[in-house]
């Protein structure tokens, strides 16, 4: 098992491209929904040092947590499905020359006042569901996938003063989020979430735009006789306390 990547370059523009899912360490691209290990690896190599503490609060199957103990950052993930922490500890449970290995904590991301204190987060990564795009599970109340629009973007209202509230001042806080359409028209998911971490008092440093590839549903809508685009985009915010 090769745990660096190979041929790995840091970007340099507000355009990203990952055509090849990242494979090393113990990557997989089959949790549904979860993003290249380049995005993180990118992001934590550009705005964060050695022995940081990184928070992913929406960790699904680690891929941020991996890049954490690869490159000696140390990792808090929190997810609410029990699942998710199952598969994310398993593929954590591999041999490298770190002092520690990331947390995992279950809990909902909306409230981590008895989790995490105020000013303790030195960056952080943000891959939250898009709304109720996939749904995660049945059953967990607290699951914001199972969510409708309007209910989703409250839950993020309060998300973000969360976010502002752990991170140290001066940090970053970055969001991967995508658009999403209902009933043929696009609903710009992205947009209103970049405007809730602005109105909480984020200041916005970048927004970078990631090609998708991959995507499950695109052969599904290639195949329908449908009068619009594809979404084949999603975006980065790059946020600073």
């Amino acid at each position: 098992m090769n745990l660096q990547p190979n041929n790995f370059k840091i970007e340099k523009t507000s355009i990203w491209s990952f055509k090849e899912r990242g494979k090393w360490a113990t990557h997989k691209g089959n949790y549904r929904g979860n993003c290249p290990p380049q995005v993180p690896r990118n992001l934590l190599l550009n705005y964060t040092k050695e022995n940081d503490i990184i928070l992913d609060p929406f960790c699904g199957s680690g891929t941020t947590l991996i890049e954490c103990k690869l490159l000696k950052r140390k990792g808090i993930g929190i997810d609410v499905n029990e699942n998710a922490l199952k598969i994310s500890k398993q593929r954590l449970d591999f041999n490298y020359n770190v002092e520690y290995s990331p947390k995992l904590i279950k809990a909902n991301s909306i409230n981590l006042k008895n989790i995490i204190s105020n000013n303790k987060i030195d960056f952080i990564f943000i891959h939250p569901p898009y709304a109720d795009i996939i749904k995660y599970s049945n059953d967990i109340k607290e699951d914001i996938s199972r969510l409708n629009l309007k209910e989703f973007l409250n839950q993020m209202n309060l998300f973000s003063k969360e976010c502002f509230r752990v991170l140290k001042k001066g940090k970053i806080c970055s969001i991967l989020i995508g658009d999403i359409r209902k009933k043929g028209n696009v609903v710009p998911l992205g947009f209103y979430l970049m405007n809730i971490f602005i109105q909480t008092g984020f200041q916005l440093k970048e927004i970078i735009i990631k090609e998708q590839h991959n995507c499950q549903m695109t052969d599904y809508w290639e195949n329908k006789n449908v009068n619009f685009y594809l979404l084949a985009h999603e975006y980065i915010f790059i946020l600073k306390k």
